[in-house]
């Protein structure tokens, strides 16, 4: 996975009311959780979260889904992996085994 794009992902999760809208949209599992819905729970502003989920979906960890007048927000799983799997990737990869003599 290319560092802009992890950078990115983490840029959005490092503020944080799109780090509880994101710990909120992923709870909900695949079926999402409605935008109302979200913002009763975490009781912003509508404004606020348009703003905060576009964010989030501009880097990939959400997507958006309409049914009828109800928009759904849905946590996009596998980029939430990607990012994770890169942090993990190369943990203690530079590090000697301690039994080189």
């Amino acid at each position: 996975m290319d560092i802009e794009i992890v950078a990115k992902a983490l840029k959005e999760l490092g503020h944080p009311t799109r780090l509880a809208i994101y710990k909120s949209v992923v709870r909900a599992g695949y079926q999402g959780i409605a935008v109302g819905g979200l913002q009763e729970k975490l009781d912003i502003p509508g404004s606020t979260l348009s703003h905060h989920v576009s964010g989030l979906a501009s880097a990939g960890l959400i997507s958006q889904r309409r049914e009828g007048r109800t928009l759904f927000c849905v946590a996009e799983y596998e980029k939430l992996a990607s990012v994770i799997g890169f942090l993990q990737d190369e943990c203690c990869f530079d590090e000697t085994c301690g039994n080189e003599d």
